[in-house]
């Protein structure tokens, strides 16, 4: 893993491997975010940046791992004896055992590289007993050695552990950057790409974790519906357009078919609000349609762009409440 690989968080990255090149980097650190974003890859690319046998600057980066040595070939198989990664065990939680086991280690020098790296993904799953057995090392560890904490909850560790690790807050993705991981990554075509990218959320693993709802199709329903509400004002008619948006689920597929068209029209009616504003267009999470958009600016001006997209978020919390998704949709193109 090389910082160079990594699809977003450009800035942190940059951070990272300037106090990596200047011996500056602290000991114990702390990444936040949310889930699915890369803050475990992040983790890794650290590691290797540390231990590569042939690191070198790579433009924007004052210094990379390789990507080729036995030292980054070995972590990135996960087989390296100095990169230690601890993640949660079957009953979703991390017990005290391999805490303890990585905390003798940490008082030896390294086996192999010039640096011990403790990642532990999921940090906030560290039952308190682990955590507590962790603070000694944490305030000062041995000189050879870093400890990294992965979190998308980091409010759940102990607060003396939190002070411990200078933290670095990683945001969400962009739907374009989610989009290229999907692609470079996970072989998606740019279509399907683009389409389960505008309902990611900024998250890549919320994208993999919900392939089971067709968000090629669910993206085409949500703007068919679009283009039909432009031009049909009467009520009656709107009801007839809002059938697609459920299909022929039912039970909880239906509401779950229902949300994914739901977030999918906000990412455009978003990117039609940028349209109508003449923002720069390189914010637009749907990019690839930026030419069909363009054609309804002239019905979803700014500011009803921005009532539609109100109107999206309350149909959202109503599904979330449980109510009729059938009665959610028909509300909803009443008011788009």
């Amino acid at each position: 893993m090389r910082f160079q690989g990594i699809v977003g968080h450009q800035r942190l990255l940059g951070l990272l491997a300037r106090a990596i090149a200047r011996d500056t980097l602290p000991p114990s650190l702390l990444f936040a975010g949310p889930a699915g974003i890369g803050k475990k890859q992040a983790a890794l690319a650290v590691a290797a940046a540390l231990n590569c046998l042939n690191p070198r600057p790579t433009p924007p980066f004052e210094t990379d791992a390789c990507g080729e040595c036995a030292s980054c070939r070995r972590i990135g198989r996960g087989v390296h004896p100095d990169v230690i990664l601890i993640e949660p065990g079957d009953s979703g939680s991390t017990k005290i055992e391999p805490v303890r086991d990585v905390i003798d280690r940490a008082n030896y020098r390294p086996f192999e590289g010039r640096c011990r790296v403790v990642i532990i993904d999921e940090a906030d799953t560290l039952v308190s007993a682990a955590q507590n057995a962790m603070l000694k090392t944490l305030e000062e560890p041995p000189s050879a050695s870093r400890f990294i904490l992965v979190s998308s909850l980091p409010d759940a560790l102990l607060a003396t552990v939190r002070s411990r690790c200078r933290p670095l807050r990683f945001r969400e993705l962009t739907a374009g950057e989610v989009a290229t991981v999907l692609i470079r990554k996970h072989e998606y075509a740019e279509t399907d790409a683009r389409a389960a990218a505008a309902d990611a959320g900024g998250s890549v693993g919320r994208a993999l974790a919900s392939a089971s709802v067709d968000r090629t199709d669910a993206r085409a329903t949500a703007q068919r519906l679009l283009q039909h509400i432009a031009r049909l004002p009467d009520p009656v008619r709107r009801l007839e357009a809002a059938r697609p948006l459920t299909g022929k689920a039912t039970g909880a597929a239906e509401r779950d078919q229902l949300a994914v068209c739901l977030r999918v029209l906000s990412s455009l009616l978003r990117d039609l609000g940028v349209l109508a504003t003449d923002s720069d267009s390189s914010l637009l999470a749907n990019p690839d349609l930026e030419s069909d958009l363009e054609r309804l600016t002239s019905t979803f001006d700014g500011e009803r762009s921005q009532r539609a997209f109100t109107a999206v978020d309350q149909a959202l919390m109503a599904l979330d409440r449980n109510v009729n998704p059938k009665v959610v949709a028909d509300w909803l193109v009443l008011q788009l």
